[in-house]
């Protein structure tokens, strides 16, 4: 298997390398014969930054190491360049990172590290199987409904590393195979995440980059998400109407499972709960406590560390360490190529696309972020966009079309694109990277051109759908 792979991963390598390459000739061979004068500095930059998306495309290596290795040779860019100055560059570094977005992902993994403690997840899963009674489009309803749900409470990576085992273990009892599932949940949980400030990482990301609040998201994207989600359910009896057919095996073994055995410690059940609901109740509420949502959920963590006394050792290894150095490592990427005036560079001809016409300029943001956030991650490419979106926000046209509303409608279509986006193929979102590997760990894997096949058909339809309702919500709201 090992020798047979390694052909695959270097034909994979060369074709990576070649499109960076051809991305190099682009941006450093274009600009000049065109006449412009661009600064080595912004051509660098975002020679960087197309050479970290091929990257993490491509997995070359793990996402976090190409972060931090895509933060080292842009700060190694801009002191030869001279962008910033050696004796400010710790300065620097220290200001680009969120910490409000790494504090509020670390809280929320802490607290869901010990929630999952409890088999809380597993007793879900049983309990789903049962009320379908073999039913499998009953029982993909349930799964996708729950998974979506609770991605909008709970981080959507989080939610499909607890619920995809479980969906293994019971479609294992059925003799079926759980792919389908196993990607429609990983759908499922794209659409409900966006409808949440905590529920997709680009939404957390344009929340604290915006000043946005809980609240916020639930009213302005609560609504298009809800009709989406009701969509694509329809979607996905289409989709795998030939796996809907199967015949389940072994459902009276499953009809005699004892769900409440997977109910390990109901203290910590309730404990964690109280505290999970404790902390979605003050996001509610905490834009008029003017706390940020990293405390909230950092204070939530300590609590509930204190009250289950869970071992701080045991809860630590389950946080996600590489993702949140994965966020930092891009923090600082996106933090000197903004500095160095690429963004201004882009905006501009965001504006120059459209003609400063906001409607034009929503409507791009959402096509291009989903297309792009479909063959790349929508975390980095989320980074990169939320200077550009600050910056078109200035404009004239747009300001004084959208000036009566509080919050920015760019904002909105910037997390509808690039969480809904993020479905069109394997590599889209974090979610489904981690759903693929798990269900490839349990010897069903899920290949790219299986993945586009349902996902991108999947990806048009329901951000079509969202682009109409969203626009009809903002135009009645302007």
């Amino acid at each position: 298997m090992e020798v047979a792979a390694r052909p695959r991963a270097a034909k994979k390598i060369a074709i990576g390398v070649a499109i960076i390459a051809a991305f190099a000739a682009l941006i450093f061979a274009v600009p000049p014969a065109l006449g412009k004068n661009i600064h080595p500095m912004i051509l660098v930059s975002a020679f960087i930054l197309a050479s970290i998306y091929v990257a993490l495309s491509f997995e070359f290596l793990h996402r976090s190491t190409i972060a931090l290795a895509g933060a080292i040779s842009i700060i190694i860019a801009a002191l030869a360049f001279g962008s910033i100055q050696a004796e400010e560059s710790f300065e620097f570094i220290v200001g680009a990172i969120d910490y409000n977005t790494i504090g509020l992902l670390l809280g929320m993994m802490i607290i869901v590290a010990i929630l999952a403690e409890s088999g809380v997840f597993q007793w879900v899963g049983i309990k789903a199987s049962k009320a379908s009674k073999g039913n499998l489009w009953k029982l993909m309803v349930i799964l996708c409904t729950f998974t979506a749900v609770t991605s909008m409470f709970i981080d959507n990576v989080t939610t499909i590393l607890l619920m995809v085992p479980v969906t293994v273990a019971v479609f294992r009892i059925f003799r079926v195979s759980p792919m389908p599932f196993i990607l429609a949940q990983a759908l499922a949980s794209n659409v409900g995440g966006a409808a949440t400030l905590i529920g997709d990482p680009p939404n957390i990301l344009i929340g604290s980059a915006a000043g946005i609040d809980f609240n916020a998201f639930i009213i302005h994207l609560g609504p298009t998400i809800a009709i989406s989600f009701a969509a694509s359910l329809f979607l996905l009896k289409f989709m795998f109407r030939k796996d809907l057919k199967a015949q389940v095996q072994n459902l009276e073994e499953l009809m005699k499972e004892d769900e409440s055995s997977y109910l390990k410690d109901k203290g910590v059940l309730k404990k964690s709960l109280a505290v999970l609901l404790g902390v979605v109740a003050l996001f509610v509420v905490h834009g008029s406590l003017h706390i940020e949502p990293s405390v909230i959920a950092l204070g939530g963590a300590g609590v509930l560390l204190a009250i289950t006394k869970a071992s701080p050792e045991k809860v630590f290894r389950e946080v996600d360490w590489p993702t949140l150095i994965f966020f930092t490592g891009l923090f600082i990427i996106v933090g000197v190529a903004e500095h160095a005036g690429m963004i201004e560079v882009l905006s501009k001809a965001a504006l120059g696309a459209t003609g400063g016409n906001p409607w034009l300029a929503f409507a791009m943001i959402i096509w291009m972020s989903a297309i792009a956030s479909a063959f790349v991650d929508n975390i980095p490419f989320t980074a990169t966009m939320i200077p550009l979106v600050h910056t078109l926000n200035e404009s004239a046209g747009i300001s004084g079309a959208f000036g009566d509303l509080h919050i920015s409608p760019l904002w909105w279509a910037l997390s509808l694109g690039a969480n809904l986006g993020g479905n069109g193929t394997l590599i889209g979102s974090s979610a489904g990277i981690v759903a693929a590997g798990i269900s490839e760990k349990h010897g069903h894997p899920i290949s790219f051109i299986r993945w586009l096949r349902v996902g991108f058909p999947f990806m048009i339809i329901t951000v079509a759908i969202g682009t109409i309702i969203l626009a009809i919500d903002v135009f009645l709201r302007v």
